[in-house]
C-alpha cells in the first residue's frame, strides 16, 4: 500500500495521527498487548508479529492490525523496522 493510500485509510476509519515507530535491528519485544487498537504500514526493513499461533512477515508497503489487548509479540530483521502506526 502507498503511504498516502495508508493515510487516507486511517483517516476515514476514526484512527489518531499515525506515529513513527522505529525498532532496532534483530530486536524483539516479548508477550505483551496494548490497550488500542493499531494499523501499521511498514516504511522499511522487517517485522514478525507472533499472534494467535501464527507468524506472519511484513515488510516495507505491507499492513498489519492488531486489535485492542490482543496478545502478541514481534521481532525485527536485520535491518530493523520503521513504521506508521495509527492507534483507536
Amino acid at each position: 500500500m502507498e503511504q498516502q493510500e495508508f493515510l487516507d485509510t486511517l483517516r476515514a476509519e476514526g484512527y489518531a495521527e499515525p506515529v513513527l515507530v522505529r525498532r532496532e535491528p534483530d530486536g524483539r519485544l516479548d508477550d505483551h498487548a496494548h490497550p488500542f487498537e493499531a494499523k501499521a504500514l511498514i516504511l522499511k526493513g522487517e517485522i514478525r508479529i507472533h499472534a494467535g499461533g501464527e507468524i506472519k512477515i511484513y515488510r516495507a508497503g505491507d499492513v498489519f492490525h492488531l486489535r485492542r489487548d490482543e496478545p502478541h509479540r514481534e521481532s525485527y530483521g536485520p535491518d530493523g523496522v520503521d513504521y506508521l502506526s495509527g492507534r483507536r
